[in-house]
């Protein structure tokens, strides 16, 4: 198997690389380090390591040849940088994600497994069902959820098989660090180690659903590998544990000092996710457990 993998030197994608090539896959990773909250890049010198943009089509192209599968993850992939930047972020996510599915199309690629965002769901109601309606808060939801209307016109369209998975808070080794919108747990971590109080946004009591990152490399894995009906194609998938924990919790696991800091907007208060029908589809299902790890690891 020949798999090509965008983002592939970040936090979920170099993850996902080292499976992929302890399987024996032959792997293509197209990355630009581009990602601001990376404190380095993860280059699996046993794949084909490309620096690159995704959304350059004349430069990407001939890396989807004789490719099986897609892993795309390359995005402007932080809530906040998006709200400030918002052309950036519809770029990346956006004209990238396109520009990923027509080099697919013409390549004759076998399947696109594009990660999104649980942040599409916005205050709807929890737990979070992939028929809720969407409800974009932020420039970066609006721009992943149109990556996801681009991959299922490509299914409907082209005949494209495409997969989409909405992430909930992917957290684990690798995490970004740098910077107050990496992910929380990553800031935490770091904000011990340096002997830092640990900030908590607003009153903590925003409760989030933690879905360990190599649960996230299994459920690409194990979808791309699935024998799916073609009615499975072009259709939102959860990713997340099926639990949530409130952040102030968090904080106490980790540390006794913390400091609250002021409030963000376009955030949603909670995110919980119903993952029945990744395991319906493609039999997937988290191992890992984010208080457990905690205590294991930090």
């Amino acid at each position: 198997m020949r798999a090509l993998v965008t983002g592939g030197a970040g936090f979920i994608g170099s993850n996902l690389v080292d499976r992929l090539i302890d399987l024996n896959w032959e792997v293509v990773v197209l990355d630009n380090e581009s990602a601001e909250c990376n404190e380095k890049f993860y280059w699996n010198e046993k794949a084909q390591n490309v620096k690159a943009d995704i959304c350059d089509y004349e430069t990407t192209r001939k890396l989807y040849d004789n490719v099986n599968h897609v892993f795309h993850l390359a995005a402007e992939s932080r809530l906040q940088p998006a709200i400030k930047n918002p052309i950036n972020a519809v770029t990346k996510n956006a004209v990238g994600t396109c520009t990923v599915l027509q080099c697919a199309r013409e390549a004759g690629v076998e399947r696109v497994l594009y990660s999104s965002t649980s942040s599409a769901y916005g205050l709807n109601k929890f737990p979070n069902y992939e028929t809720d309606p969407n409800d974009c808060l932020n420039p970066y939801s609006v721009s992943k959820v149109a990556g996801e209307e681009l991959c299922t016109l490509y299914t409907k369209l082209y005949g494209l098989k495409t997969v989409i998975f909405r992430y909930f808070n992917v957290y684990g080794e690798r995490s970004p660090t740098t910077g107050q919108y990496a992910p929380v747990i990553g800031i935490f971590k770091k904000q011990k180690e340096s002997g830092d109080p640990l900030t908590v946004v607003g009153d903590g009591l925003q409760r989030r659903d933690f879905v360990h990152v190599q649960d996230v490399a299994s459920a690409n894995i194990m979808a791309a590998i699935s024998n799916m009906e073609e009615e499975s194609y072009g259709q939102v998938y959860n990713i997340g544990n099926g639990e949530n924990i409130s952040i102030l919790e968090i904080a106490k696991l980790m540390s006794n000092k913390y400091v609250h800091i002021s409030p963000r907007d376009g955030e949603a208060r909670t995110t919980l996710a119903c993952i029945d029908k990744a395991y319906e589809t493609f039999g997937w299902k988290p191992k890992f457990e984010v208080k457990k790890w905690i205590e294991e690891n930090l």
